[in-house]
């Protein structure tokens, strides 16, 4: 068994005291994101429209990260999508709810 220890992606919040906003950090590691060139973040936040969606910042790494700032007291749903193709739930979302559409899950990120 393998010792190392497996980044996964994940969530990090951190809420402002000045106003009702939290700083969401969406990120992914290079596996995680299949060695990716593109990431883009879509969900109820951008009304899941691909013009809207937020483009995850590549590092040299092949990691790819992007804080978003979102109302307090609520949910979104959203997924990444991976160079334009594939869609990617984070496996460290806070919950996972039916689409109503497919028989897929998306992402939850809990405010």
């Amino acid at each position: 068994m393998n010792n190392k220890t497996r980044s996964v992606m994940s969530l990090k919040k951190q809420f402002l005291k000045s106003k009702p906003v939290c700083k969401v950090t969406f990120s992914l590691t290079k596996d995680e994101a299949n060695a990716a060139e593109k990431v883009q973040l879509l969900g109820e936040f951008n009304q899941w429209k691909i013009e809207e969606a937020v483009e995850l910042k590549k590092y040299k790494n092949g990691s790819f990260k992007a804080t978003v700032d979102l109302p307090i007291e609520n949910e979104f749903q959203f997924k990444y999508l991976i160079d334009g193709a594939v869609w990617s739930n984070d496996v460290a979302a806070d919950k996972y709810v039916n689409n109503g559409i497919t028989a897929e899950d998306n992402s939850v990120v809990v405010i």
